[in-house]
């Protein structure tokens, strides 16, 4: 019965899901790490990221040297990168003091009321996008396959990055993205 229920919650949000691999991404906002609105439009560059992560999740946290080293390969190759959190059970505070202990380089944003990772479809942290100059959806996915990195033998971010750089299609345009599930609010219907 819990899984049933599980299922329709799950199919329920993927029914809401606005943006799509080979879909257009229409601009958004979220919160900066202080609360201040940001739209998606004056952080976005000609290939962007857009990647959920987590301040509580094991998965994630296993992630934060491989998402640093992703950054930093890639933001100095003209990539943006937008790092939210959505997770209701996670504060600001939180947030904040996690970026600084992992030494992110990077802003991790909030995603209020998990509004963006709604439109995304995303359900797990880490969860990765990527969106063109055209604000078209390259990819949807994985950062890579393993949790441990000594057993990682797919990396389709960086796969889909390079191809995004080089102008040539994603070959897989879609990974399964596995981690904790976001923490949504309740909504009402």
């Amino acid at each position: 019965m819990q899984r049933c229920l599980w299922l329709l919650v799950a199919a329920a949000s993927l029914f809401a899901q606005e943006f799509k691999v080979g879909g257009k991404v229409a601009d958004f906002s979220f919160n900066d790490p202080i609360g201040r609105p940001v739209k998606f439009s004056s952080v976005r560059g000609d290939v962007t990221v857009v990647m959920f992560i987590s301040v509580l999740c094991p998965i994630s946290n296993d992630y934060n040297e491989r998402i640093v080293a992703l950054y930093n390969d890639y933001s100095a190759k003209g990539v943006k990168f937008v790092f939210l959190n959505a997770n209701v059970n996670e504060s600001p505070t939180q947030v904040m003091d996690h970026a600084k202990q992992a030494g992110f380089p990077f802003p991790v944003h909030r995603d209020a009321g998990n509004v963006v990772a709604d439109r995304f479809g995303a359900q797990v942290t880490p969860e990765s996008y990527v969106i063109d100059k055209a604000n078209t959806m390259l990819y949807h996915g994985a950062i890579d396959d393993a949790r441990n990195p000594a057993r990682v033998t797919v990396k389709g971010l960086r796969a889909a990055l390079d191809a995004a750089l080089a102008g040539t299609p994603v070959q897989a345009t879609e990974t399964r993205a596995f981690g904790c599930t976001i923490k949504r609010v309740r909504k009402t219907t």
